[in-house]
């Protein structure tokens, strides 16, 4: 989901201030830069200062002063390439650390994000922070860092000279930059919301192109290529717009400055040739500065210049900066999941690999990992205006396996998502071996859980290395086990690598039923007293499914397991099967029991009729 349209930089302080402390990390870089592009602005002020002494000495026959004015002034030009060259050297150096920086810690505080936050947005508006406004930043920062030293510098310095050389005539060019100025920031303010908006549509367009790109399987079948050109289309104008009417107002700075400083030229040529002629100055002060005010509009142009690019790195660090301010994922548990050993005297905290795991309490006391799950009256809406489960309660002892069905959106998931603490709960208390599960470190909570989704996600890597994403310091031992256990052993053997065998493109050259035996392979071998299957099978042909369950059935001894049944054949030895309708149980008991009944789970069965 996008963000809202026609947003602008809402503290355009609060943002030069938050990339002030990035830049601030890298204080002796930016010194040295700030320092070199002194220099280099400086040496151009006092190279074009020079032309005086040359002029007069030449005026005057002193050859002598003539050559010793030359070699000064070569001198100090050579001095500000040579500074030119260190800082824009240095400068590339200290904003590659800055976008080091930026997008370490941009990647590490989205790791910390709660789910809701990315169920809002869409994964290439997520994107779009580390790609296009990362980049704008970088470009920000390698440009126009420097320059704007050097154009303060040299405003500055040229001001200050020319009141030196004639003062009368320097309050004209003292006009002449306030009107400048003036300008700039008008059309600054005016450009600065489309800019905003151009980056914000920027991200839209990159997330559509993405949907799209990763769906075009569905897109082919259903003939949908010219509707998507329209809706590309649709986004693509957006962004024309918003990007037309930056360039627009930023476009005109530079003819405005030009214009300006034509003016001005003019004008002070003509009263600076009245006032050499009436012996007021001389030529050498009159031909200085007439270089200088012909200079006075090159800082000027290359502020504006740069100002586009300003604004719209503006525009993409304050969106990074906002999704920096993000509140984290709120966890207050305090109770954690340790190692133990059991001993005479009863359960022992232990660093060693026992194969035992309890619930450390903040007293130190020990609780049994066993994996006993129940809920009490909970109610959850993902929003405060829409209940999702109203007075949901159940209860699930170590080792039963307890299944959910329903229709779509009756509230499975739902219920699945709050055991391992995507979300909390509303009202209620969902309780793990007796332990309020808000009481415990979610990180710890997780640990304890294994889960399978119906949308396989595989990563870039080897068969082995997605397996052991479930548990990072399985041995290979350990993997193969977990590959036997889901039945996945076969085929891999059978692939060209094996277990090295390397995943593209989230396991595009697997089948689905291959990809999502890699995933229960996963779940197994982080070997959790619960399990969470969600519709597991559901994508998986009827042979496949008869290998998984003698697997599962497996990997589920002595386990408390959780399923949300897509097909209900694969429920019919839970030992307890609740009927889900609207957020609410309507009818709860095993296969039998509930066929006997002849209520809603019969008439699902035999096809009678479905959940509404």
């Amino acid at each position: 989901m996008a963000r809202p349209t026609n947003k602008r930089p809402e503290n355009l302080g609060r943002t030069v201030r938050s990339l002030a402390r990035y830049m601030g990390r890298h204080t002796v870089l930016m010194v040295i830069v700030g320092v070199l592009a002194a220099v280099s602005a400086l040496a151009n002020l006092l190279g074009t200062y020079m032309i005086r002494p040359i002029v007069n000495s030449l005026a005057g026959g002193d050859g002598g002063a003539l050559i010793r004015g030359v070699l000064i002034a070569a001198a100090i030009y050579g001095t500000g390439v040579l500074a030119a060259l260190g800082y824009t050297q240095t400068m590339v150096r200290a904003a590659q650390k800055i976008l080091y920086d930026i997008r370490r810690d941009l990647f590490s505080h989205l790791q910390t994000l709660p789910l809701s936050f990315f169920d809002s947005r869409r994964h290439g508006d997520t994107m779009s922070y580390f790609t296009n406004d990362v980049d704008t930043v970088s470009d920000a920062l390698n440009n126009s860092f420097a320059m704007v030293i050097q154009t303060f510098i040299q405003v500055v310095g040229l001001l200050v000279l020319l009141y030196v050389l004639n003062w009368q005539l320097s309050l004209i060019v003292t006009v002449s930059y306030g009107a400048m100025f003036l300008y700039i920031r008008y059309s600054s303010r005016r450009s600065r919301r489309y800019f905003a908006r151009q980056q914000e549509h920027l991200g839209r367009l990159d997330g559509y192109i993405e949907e799209m790109v990763s769906g075009q399987k569905v897109v082919k079948v259903f003939n949908h290529e010219e509707a998507n050109l329209q809706g590309f289309a649709a986004y693509n104008e957006a962004l024309r717009e918003a990007g037309t009417g930056a360039q627009s107002f930023a476009g005109t700075q530079i003819p405005a400055v030009v214009s300006i400083s034509y003016i001005n030229y003019a004008i002070v040529a003509v009263l600076g040739g009245l006032m050499a002629l009436r012996g007021m100055t001389d030529v050498g002060s009159l031909a200085t500065y007439l270089v200088f005010v012909r200079q006075a509009a090159l800082p000027i142009n290359q502020l504006t210049q740069q100002s586009g690019m300003v604004l719209s790195a503006l525009a993409g660090a304050e969106r990074i900066f906002n999704v920096l301010q993000e509140q984290p994922e709120v966890d207050e548990g305090k109770i954690r999941l340790t190692r133990v050993r059991e001993t005479p005297e009863g359960l022992t905290a232990c660093t060693e690999k026992t194969g035992h795991w309890a619930w450390q309490k903040p007293d130190g006391s020990l609780v049994p990992l066993r994996g006993d799950v129940r809920f009490d009256h909970v109610d959850f809406g993902y929003t405060p205006d829409r209940l999702i489960l109203q007075g949901v309660s159940l209860y699930a002892k170590p080792g039963q396996k307890i299944a959910f069905v329903g229709s779509t959106g009756a509230g499975k998931t739902t219920i699945t998502n709050l055991i391992n603490r995507f979300y909390d709960v509303n009202g209620g208390v969902i309780t793990y071996d007796g332990l309020d599960v808000r009481d415990i470190a979610k990180a710890d909570l997780r640990r304890s859980l294994g889960i399978v989704l119906q949308d396989t996600h595989l990563f870039s890597g080897t068969i082995a290395d997605n397996i052991r994403f479930g548990k990072l310091d399985a041995t290979e031992e350990e993997i193969i086990e977990a590959a036997k256990i889901a039945n996945a052993h076969s085929f891999i053997t059978r692939l060209p690598q094996g277990y090295d065998t390397v995943i593209t493109g989230d396991g595009a050259n697997l089948s689905q039923g291959q990809r999502q035996l890699l995933a229960i392979a996963r779940a197994a071998v982080a070997d959790p007293p619960v399990l969470i299957l969600d519709e597991a099978t559901s994508n998986i042909d009827t042979r496949t499914e008869r290998l998984i369950e003698k697997g599962m059935d497996r990997l589920m001894e002595g386990r408390t397991v959780f399923v949300i049944a897509h097909r209900l054949s694969t429920v019919r030895n839970a030992n307890a099967i609740m009927v889900l309708n609207h957020g609410r149980i309507i009818e709860r008991g095993d296969h039998d029991e509930l066929l006997e009944q002849g209520g809603a789970y019969y008439h699902l069965y035999n096809g009678m009729t479905e959940l509404s």
